[in-house]
């Protein structure tokens, strides 16, 4: 064995605590540190006067730390995920080069897919769900509890439709292009419809719409509800995201892939979190003034929900591109005034600019959907990202997305537990 600057250590000897910390580069304070963490065993050195270390477990700690430090992975993972779907850069974001928001500003929501999917534009196209499937998919989930969420719902659908596919395991990218047009209207179509007049055809907007609200749907409505699914359908490597490409490096079919990313979206640090913003513009409509909302988010130690993004510096481009579009709702009016408040008295404590969960929030409090309506057009929106990145998973390495753990606990061997 070899360490880069010590050269070779002999197997057979001990090392002193000396030897030991200048091999790993720390005092001798630190090497007894992790003798006490069970990361290094010693035993008392000859004469009784200081310890010893056996010198492959000190390398082979020392190796260790240097992975760590340089922020390494073993080998054979890739911590660096390749895409061409989605860049985000100076505030702002992009599909496969465009600009998102001007993409989601003049197309649909499922042209926008079609061209994370294949680089392709289709104009008008729509997606129809096939009759079987989403005649399993209903009965699925009208088999659940009452107060089934929205993500369990669309869960349960995704797996009913994947028994209703015997050719689901086809990875190809015609097959699961072919996946991805049937199962999103099937996650939509299974859930239970709101609107007496509620629809199976026409633009997914429109079909999402009628499992979301009780009233009428006018077409200033319409165009947000699609603006927003467009503006969601990706994000680069979110954890729901992620997991889909955990799943997909495993080589599961795509609705197991997409069952892993709706695992992980209705986190109230993620798909949820639009919910919670939503029940706050509702506290802040009902006492007519943001400071007291506030004030009790502060006092429970929670942050405000729908204000900053990591990954934004400035202004949310997502929020700002649906802010847009709901000031020209007159029924968004109430609600877009809430969220200013809510803003503007936040910024006496932290100067964080709305993002789209709180954009996403006056949008389902103006058109009439319940709090978790949010949840469901996050889902339902992102699905077709998903899809986007199962696809190029799909062309990678096979489990390549396998790193492997630091361990940190007491060496073996231990006695057995009593």
């Amino acid at each position: 064995m070899r360490d880069q600057e010590h050269g070779p250590v002999p197997q057979e000897r001990r090392l002193s605590t000396k030897e030991a910390a200048e091999l790993l580069g720390v005092k001798a304070e630190t090497v007894y540190a992790y003798v006490s963490r069970g990361q290094l065993s010693s035993h008392r050195a000859p004469g009784g006067r200081g310890s010893t270390f056996d010198a492959r477990e000190v390398e082979a700690l020392a190796r260790r730390n240097r992975r760590e430090s340089a922020g390494s992975a073993a080998p054979g993972a890739d911590l660096a995920v390749r895409t061409r779907i989605t860049l985000i850069d100076e505030d702002r974001y992009y599909f496969r080069g465009v600009d998102a928001t001007d993409l989601a500003a003049r197309h649909s929501y499922e042209e926008i897919a079609e061209w994370l999917w294949t680089g392709r534009l289709r104009p008008g196209i729509t997606f129809p769900a096939p009759g079987d499937a989403l005649a399993v998919a209903r009965r699925a989930v009208g088999a659940l509890p009452e107060h089934s969420g929205p993500t369990d719902r669309l869960r349960v659908a995704a797996v009913a439709a994947a028994s209703a596919d015997p050719l689901r395991f086809d990875l190809s990218e015609d097959a699961v292009l072919g996946t991805a047009r049937v199962l999103i209207p099937t996650l939509v179509g299974a859930l239970p419809p709101v609107w007496h007049g509620h629809r199976d055809e026409g633009p997914l907007a429109l079909r999402l719409w009628t499992r979301l609200s009780g009233r009428d749907p006018d077409e200033g409505s319409l165009r947000a509800l699609d603006t927003a699914l467009g503006l969601l359908v990706d994000h680069d490597l979110a954890a729901s995201t992620l997991a889909v490409r955990v799943a997909a490096s495993a080589r599961a079919h795509a609705y197991a892939a997409v069952s892993a990313g709706l695992g992980v979206i209705e986190s109230p640090l993620h798909g949820a979190a639009s919910g919670l913003a939503h029940r706050m513009l509702l506290e802040v409509l009902d006492q007519g003034d943001a400071g007291p909302v506030i004030a009790e988010e502060l006092r429970a130690g929670r942050r405000v929900p729908g204000l900053g993004h990591r990954l934004y510096s400035g202004e949310d481009p997502r929020a700002r591109a649906l802010f847009a579009l709901l000031e020209r709702m007159p029924a968004a009016e109430p609600a877009l005034a809430a969220a200013r408040d809510v803003v503007a008295t936040a910024a006496r404590y932290t100067p964080l600019h709305a993002n789209v969960d709180l954009a996403l929030a006056v949008l389902t409090a103006a058109c009439g959907m319940p709090a978790t309506a949010g949840e469901t057009i996050f889902a339902v929106a992102r699905t077709a990202g998903w899809i986007a990145h199962a696809l190029e998973e799909y062309g990678e390495r096979p489990l390549r997305m396998r790193p492997s753990g630091h361990y940190a606990g007491l060496r073996p061997p231990q006695p057995l537990p009593e």
